[in-house]
């Protein structure tokens, strides 16, 4: 395995982060526990979730995540062999089981947050704490365009970053992240650790072969402040995969069971599979762990967040690091790229 900084922290994350979204909803505990013994046999250290999960967000899944996750910790004990990350939840206006629907991005919300998610993890301190989403409505989950929103009420990242910086001052949180934000968000966090709060670490965005959004001003950015990107969706939900080409349903996979999942499939996103696919195809390659790859190997990512729900899909994913593309596939990956660039934002 590779481990890379997080951050300027002195702590070494592995390139590949389990994600767990899945995990009592698609998956069952049972599942959870053979991937994650799987991941840590395989030298990965990094497990990311949120108190959001499981997806897709309901209330008699919320949390679950998280408590399946305690659970494998307690009956483990490998909690000192784990960096954690978890989320607080944005807006919840949209989710009215979390915090009846009113929970901001303030200190009473934020250390309920945490608190309840310290439970179900049955642990005292999380590694990496993020906030999921900003709570103010701006370019994130597929937006495209942006306009300001005069009579817009929400808490300033000034008061956010307080909240989270107690957090750390109480020993609950050892690092912040951002996630789902752009780079006038991330310049608003930084410009806080100046005036001596706690510095964000990491920013986990969507980030793959249908979504390279986040090069453009992000990826400057996260080089240059050292806050690398946590890349998450690399596979867009499964699509690079190529299983939902000629409008195939495989059995229990994301799209098929939830039909809304549909960031990555307009038709756009849908040619540009097919182009991807063939490509890999070409060049001996499987189209998962091509995608997969490219993710890896750019400098301003720190870790690829993976999911999976079949433990070959996981050993696939996590074999992708082994891979380097040759210049004949980044070419052509280029060329699929300028041709139909980033139609699933």
């Amino acid at each position: 395995m590779i481990y890379r900084p997080l951050g300027q922290t002195n702590i070494q994350v592995s390139a590949i982060c389990l994600g767990t979204m899945t995990w009592g909803q698609q998956n069952s505990q049972e599942e959870a526990f053979a991937q994650l013994d799987y991941a840590l046999s395989q030298g990965i250290n990094f497990i990311d979730t949120a108190e959001l999960y499981a997806i897709p967000p309901k209330a008699e899944t919320y949390g679950k995540t998280e408590t399946i996750i305690g659970n494998w910790l307690k009956e483990r004990q490998c909690r000192d062999k784990i960096i954690l990350a978890s989320k607080v939840c944005g807006d919840t206006s949209w989710v009215p089981h979390i915090r009846q629907g009113k929970s901001r991005l303030q200190r009473q919300d934020i250390q309920q947050a945490v608190d309840a998610s310290l439970q179900r993890l049955q642990t005292d301190y999380i590694d990496l704490y993020q906030v999921h989403w900003p709570q103010r409505q701006t370019n994130f989950f597929g937006r495209r365009g942006f306009s300001i929103q005069e009579d817009e009420n929400w808490v300033s990242i000034a008061e956010t970053i307080d909240a989270l910086s107690e957090l750390v001052q109480q020993g609950k949180v050892r690092h912040i992240g951002i996630s789902n934000e752009t780079p006038w968000g991330m310049m608003q966090y930084l410009k806080q650790a100046d005036q001596g709060k706690e510095r964000i670490v990491s920013i986990q965005n969507p980030y793959g072969l249908l979504n390279r959004l986040f090069e453009v001003g992000l990826s400057e950015m996260a080089m240059h402040e050292q806050v690398g990107l946590l890349a998450y969706s690399p596979l867009g939900f499964g699509v690079l995969s190529g299983k939902y080409l000629q409008d195939q349903q495989p059995a229990n996979a994301r799209m098929t069971l939830f039909d809304n999942y549909r960031r990555y499939s307009s038709p756009q996103a849908q040619q540009a599979t097919e182009a991807y696919v063939h490509l890999a195809q070409q060049h001996g390659l499987s189209p998962s762990q091509m995608a997969l790859a490219f993710v890896h190997q750019q400098h301003f990512v720190t870790s690829t967040i993976i999911g999976a729900t079949t433990m070959n899909q996981l050993k696939e994913n996590i074999d992708s690091i082994y891979i380097n593309l040759s210049d004949s596939v980044m070419q052509g990956i280029e060329e699929i790229h300028n041709t139909i660039p980033d139609p699933s934002p």
